[in-house]
């Protein structure tokens, strides 16, 4: 055999190895996808149906729960949380809507690459517009008027808990779909004074229903900071630190937020700020809280927390906003609620 027909044939050879190698993953993939949507004994009813963001005492979510409708943005009566739920078509990492706009942040395996999305969505759950993101899908939320939307995607690393991560944060005004692709481009006033820094991570925005008021975490030398930016000036401000996944309450006088605790159980415990007196109140989750939380009313926050004994499913709970009472679950196999 010459050396050129050698040649050839090692290649031919490893080329079809590369294609069965290829072919069983993509199999093995589609095989645990459809174990994963089938629907299981016990779980929660869920049925597909009209589902429209301009539904009144509704509270939408991301359905967790194993099945064909794993992933779709569903919903469920907020005074029976409990009951079946209505299923759309439309499957996301991430949700948030408010005021008959929603906000939809698609992760999408491929066999050499992820890809990932967001998707501005009308009170119908159709599309008005779609953006490519950066990295994979965390945080969303949308203003109180739908004027705005914000999201927060991991540019590397895959947590808040990674000792190496790094974010970046994007608000689209709905109105004119214009992109602010980072809010790293805004200015910074860190106790006081002017910052410039490389290491500058924001993550987390919540918005004001004042259309320019909106607050978030800043990251920068080790530290965490709640900071309160005007979309107007293109400019934040801290207000002080350890504050992570701000969530403003409907009324706008405080925030629910994730705090670093870092005890033996726990990296997070979910607390509630008074902007006017920075007074922090502890909540009576004891669990570690990674999520932005997000307020029912004026008296109750929900969060997402790990389903016992199920990886990667979450269940929604609640918790007093006052520090009093204790954690409920209102939510089995759900994540990203929104009140309608």
């Amino acid at each position: 055999m010459t050396s050129l027909r050698r040649r050839l044939l090692i290649l031919v050879t490893g080329a079809l190895i590369l294609t069965g190698v290829g072919t069983g993953v993509v199999l093995h993939a589609a095989d645990r996808a459809d174990l994963a949507n089938r629907p299981q004994r016990g779980g929660p009813a869920v049925s597909t149906g009209r589902l429209t963001l301009d539904q009144k005492n509704r509270l939408a979510f991301v359905n967790a729960a194993a099945g064909p409708h794993r992933a779709a943005v569903a919903s469920v009566p907020s005074t029976d949380p409990g009951s079946g739920r209505t299923a759309s078509g439309l499957k996301c990492a991430r949700f948030y809507a408010a005021s008959g706009t929603g906000i939809c942040l698609q992760s999408v395996p491929g066999v050499l690459k992820q890809s990932n999305r967001a998707l501005i969505l009308d009170a119908g759950l159709r599309v008005r517009h779609t953006y490519a993101l950066a990295g994979t899908p965390s945080r969303a939320r949308v203003s109180p008027s739908g004027h705005y939307v914000a999201w927060t995607v991991f540019v590397s690393g895959e947590s808040y808990s990674s000792a190496f991560f790094s974010t970046r944060t994007s608000i689209v005004d709905t109105r004119t779909m214009r992109l602010t692709p980072s809010l790293e481009t805004f200015s910074i006033t860190l106790d006081g004074k002017p910052h410039r820094a490389s290491d500058i991570n924001f993550w987390g925005v919540t918005f004001a229903s004042d259309d320019d008021t909106f607050y978030a975490t800043l990251n920068t030398g080790g530290k965490t900071y709640l900071v309160r930016g005007s979309l107007s000036r293109r400019e934040v401000t801290t207000l002080t630190e350890n504050v992570e996944c701000p969530s403003l309450s409907p009324d706008g006088t405080r925030v629910a937020f994730k705090k670093r605790v870092l005890s033996r159980t726990s990296l997070w415990h979910e607390y509630v700020l008074d902007l006017g007196t920075l007074k922090e109140t502890a909540l009576a989750e004891r669990h570690s809280v990674d999520d932005q939380a997000t307020w029912l009313d004026n008296d109750t926050v929900a969060y997402a927390l790990p389903s016992d004994g199920k990886v990667g499913d979450t269940d929604l709970w609640t918790v007093p906003a006052n520090g009093t009472g204790g954690p409920r679950l209102l939510i089995a196999g759900a994540s990203s609620p929104a009140p309608l």
